[in-house]
């Protein structure tokens, strides 16, 4: 006989165990991965990471085009990810340092980015005539 039930329990422990983040308390709760690892694992706080079963996939980088899109990406992340952080503990002046430290590097990249490939981001500029984007879309090449 079927027993559902069993099969049920078995498949919400083996399969779903990857939504209950594994926390442990860290004496430092401000010690983050870097930009770019927390980006390619999704989560800042270390932790926070569960790998989901998965393994991060490290980038392939191999133009200066693919590298500046590449740090905007993992910044933009890494200020959104401690934006959230500091949406719950808002008195944290080291996070607020870092995100605003993030930030200002974003800042710094995104006009030399926009002024030699183009615009990466919808609202970023406001250019006349408004140009979204300059060269052919990737399904275009």
């Amino acid at each position: 006989m079927y027993n559902y039930r069993t099969e049920l329990d078995y498949y919400n422990y083996e399969n779903n165990n990857y939504n209950k983040p594994i926390y442990t308390k860290n004496e430092n709760p401000n010690m983050l991965y870097d930009p770019y690892n927390g980006f390619i694992r999704g989560n800042m706080f270390p932790d926070l990471y569960n790998d989901y079963k998965i393994e991060p996939v490290e980038f392939k980088i191999s133009n200066e085009k693919e590298q500046l899109s590449n740090q905007i990406c993992n910044l933009c992340f890494a200020t959104h990810d401690i934006n959230l952080y500091l949406d719950l503990y808002p008195d944290d002046r080291d996070m607020l340092n870092l995100y605003n430290s993030y930030k200002k590097e974003v800042n710094g990249l995104l006009p030399y980015y926009e002024e030699k490939y183009g615009q990466l981001f919808v609202g970023s500029t406001t250019k006349y005539p408004f140009e979204w984007i300059k060269e052919p879309w990737p399904w275009e090449n």
